[in-house]
């Protein structure tokens, strides 16, 4: 989106300060997710919530669908995904808020069906790793799809942070639930497909040399259905060529010694 050169000047204080809130509003959003992750792992350490996982193949292991992403199987597993929920939450928040909230239940209940439809019977699948791979693919693909300069940017911070979960969605090591991965990275890809557009981008103004360059091609579109200048040098066919048999002579050389 463009802001054309007529238009009165912006209020730099006023944008900075919508997007600090923005973004400020996206890293407390996050934060408020983390804390719950923990309040939810202190809780199983008092209380057996192993049937909220997701079971495949087990009609029982559906209500993991809504609860396996808050569980998690050690301190470690929820540090690694707390990590990733807080920067990836924000980075994908600030800069995509309706993206993001339209996609993230997309990615939840697709880590959980990935695991259902795809997991081994009588294996448990917990974690919120299936969401983070969504956000992940969310914000790696609208750089893709948009290639606005802050998608672009925040695709590359993504993928230099996270890339290594576009490997992950593959069976690479044992007792990692990949099919959760893969099923929250369908939803994040779902997400960027659908609303690519759902947040404007960043209004800018045209450089000096992007309008002169636009103008000198409408002027010359103009002069050629004016019939007014010939058509460009690739649309001129080629009325002589050099016989082939003059391409490629050898010219004979004396050798010294003669």
């Amino acid at each position: 989106m463009y802001i054309p050169d007529t238009a009165p000047p912006e209020d730099p204080k006023a944008q900075r300060a919508a997007d600090r809130r923005r973004w400020l509003r996206a890293f407390n959003l996050s934060l408020l997710s983390v804390l719950v992750l923990l309040v939810v792992f202190w809780l199983q350490a008092r209380t057996d919530l192993r049937s909220w996982s997701v079971q495949p193949w087990s009609p029982e292991g559906l209500r993991g669908l809504l609860g396996a992403p808050l569980l998690h199987g050690s301190f470690e597993h929820l540090a690694a995904n707390a990590t990733a929920l807080l920067m990836l939450g924000t980075l994908a928040a600030g800069l995509y808020p309706r993206a993001t909230a339209r996609t993230l239940p997309l990615a939840w209940l697709g880590s959980g069906l990935g695991a259902w439809f795809l997991g081994e019977a009588g294996s448990f699948h917990l974690g919120a790793s299936g969401v983070t791979h969504g956000l992940m693919f969310l914000v790696f693909f609208l750089g893709l799809l948009r290639r606005d300069r802050a998608a672009v940017a925040a695709a590359m911070i993504a993928f230099f942070l996270f890339g290594g979960m576009l490997m992950t969605v593959l069976p690479r090591e044992a007792g990692v639930s990949w099919q959760a991965h893969l099923g929250g990275a369908v939803g994040g890809l779902l997400g960027a497909m659908l609303w690519r557009r759902a947040d404007p981008e960043a209004a800018r103004r045209r450089y000096s040399w992007e309008i002169e360059e636009e103008e000198l091609a409408a002027a010359e579109a103009r002069a050629r259905e004016d019939g007014l200048e010939p058509s460009p040098p690739e649309d001129v066919p080629v009325i002589w060529e050099r016989p082939p048999e003059e391409r490629g002579t050898v010219l004979p050389f004396r050798r010294r010694d003669e």
